[in-house]
């Protein structure tokens, strides 16, 4: 047995913590060695200040012409209008520990443009996924709040009396005050939303109502209905049937056509969509003889109902989000393609970028009845979002059915083309 006096013990004790001490430092540069430095900001968009999309579309202006417009769809002019509206809403202040994405950057054109994901626009922008996500509602957010006014459905009958006349002179349909059409928008499917966005496609969507006049322009909009409703149900949900059947649209008086005696009122064309009514006229269903007033009557309504078709098409052609479906929520699908009916106003207003957006060649066009159809027809191979909706047969009404024989009987007689007798 070996004796150990009070002084030996103490000295081992201190070289045992030493050495336990020692131990721990070792553990601990091992594990800072092991460990990955965690970065505020991965190393992409630390070189954001080096060269971001602010140096980007400063590049683009030093092309030659079309660069920049082709980019962000729309002319610099145009662009610096709009992001002097919005940025006071859009820009954020800077930190202590990074500075804030500009409001040149945040302006949400190149995404609607391109319809580009949110990651392959990081790469572009040196912007985070996830920061892209929430700047894209919220600057189409304040796009809709400063554009509101480009779009304004007639409030009386003066207004509504020029879009009559224009839809005459331009496509020969007489008393036709708009050109209605509605589409199917692809999403995926909404969180905990179970059948209610689900429509009668299968697939997840929210529906789009439009009204344009003869010249391209939206007049009214709504976006918001759910694709399980029928399709006739998504157009009694919007404020415009709500002001139809109210009788709070302000519409001319009716009014016998040329040479004929029968009182007809002013009225709206869409397609097999839409319930024939006093305020809407779809064509005859079926097959006609060639030359009967049924076909000359098919014929000529199809020609006013392009408008509207021309003008989703444009839309799509310029703004590619909506070309393919968008794997967002709903409530920020609204406000996309509520930003991109906006836009195509605005665009289509616009002196220094209208003949960007719109050049000539883009819709269709007409000559004596014979149809060259737009460049934007071009571009719908890989259209696979915006949807038409459903045809579903409905008995009218015997006022409705008399005014749509009146117009059929016009176009035979007093209303007659000179080359309707080749289409027809």
């Amino acid at each position: 047995m070996v004796k150990m006096n009070g002084e030996t013990l103490m000295t081992d004790a201190a070289a045992f913590v030493v050495m336990s001490g020692a131990y721990l430092q070792l553990l601990k540069k091992k594990s800072r060695r092991r460990s990955r430095r965690r970065w505020w900001m991965v190393s992409l968009n630390q070189s954001r200040e080096r060269y971001s999309g602010t140096h980007l579309m400063a590049d683009l202006l030093k092309e030659p012409s079309g660069r920049f417009e082709n980019f962000c769809r729309m002319s610099f002019k145009d662009f610096e209008k709009l992001l002097q509206k919005i940025e006071p809403v859009i820009s954020k202040k800077d930190t202590r520990w990074r500075k804030a994405i500009p409001g040149k950057e945040r302006l949400t054109l190149r995404f609607l443009a391109s319809g580009d994901s949110f990651k392959s626009l990081h790469y572009l922008f040196k912007i985070s996924a996830q920061l892209i996500s929430s700047i894209v509602p919220e600057v189409c957010s304040a796009l809709i709040k400063v554009l509101s006014n480009v779009i304004q459905i007639p409030s009386n009958e003066s207004e509504w009396k020029n879009i009559a006349k224009q839809f005459e002179n331009i496509w020969n349909f007489p008393h036709c005050i708009g050109s209605m059409d509605g589409k199917h928008i692809t999403i995926q499917a909404p969180i905990n939303s179970g059948s209610e966005f689900y429509n009668y496609k299968q697939y997840f969507s929210v529906v789009s109502m439009a009204l344009v006049d003869a010249d391209y322009n939206f007049i009214f909009a709504d976006c918001g209905c759910q694709g399980r409703l029928s399709d006739g149900a998504v157009f009694r949900n919007t404020e415009l049937f709500k002001k139809i059947e109210n009788n709070g649209l302000h519409c001319p008086s009716d009014e016998p056509l040329p040479g004929r005696n029968i009182p007809i009122p002013y009225l709206f064309v869409g397609d097999d969509a839409f319930g024939l009514c006093k305020q809407i006229m779809k064509p005859y269903p079926g097959l006609h003889e060639k030359g009967s007033k049924e076909r000359t009557f098919n014929y000529r309504l199809s020609r006013a109902r392009r408008v509207v078709e021309n003008v989703f098409g444009i839309m799509a052609s310029t703004f590619r989000v909506l070309r393919k479906p968008m794997l967002l929520q709903p409530e920020k699908v609204l406000l996309i393609v509520m930003t991109c009916v906006l836009l195509h106003n605005f665009l289509r207003k616009s002196r220094s970028s209208r003949s960007n957006y719109s050049p000539p060649g883009t819709f269709d066009s007409e000559e004596d009845g014979n149809i060259t159809p737009g460049a934007w027809r071009q571009n719908q191979d890989n259209m696979s979002s915006l949807l038409p909706l459903r045809n579903i047969p409905r008995k009218p009404s015997m006022e409705a059915r008399t005014i749509r024989n009146e117009l059929a009987e016009y176009f035979m007689s007093n209303g007659r083309v000179s080359w309707q007798d080749i289409y027809c």
